[in-house]
């Protein structure tokens, strides 16, 4: 099967884009959500980042 990187609808908090690559990458969107927090927090790309995904 192939794997689609799409947003996920159904387990979305803003828009869904960290539980779509959460689920692309068969994680928890936790984590996912913690990496872009600390990209935006740390170097400042994350926000941009997120809104191009």
């Amino acid at each position: 099967m192939k794997k689609e990187l799409r947003r996920d609808p159904n387990n979305k908090i803003i828009a869904g884009v960290c539980s779509g690559i959460a689920k692309y990458l068969d994680t928890d969107p936790v984590i996912i959500r913690l990496i872009w927090a600390a990209a935006i927090f740390l170097f400042g790309t994350g926000f941009l980042f997120y809104i191009i995904c």
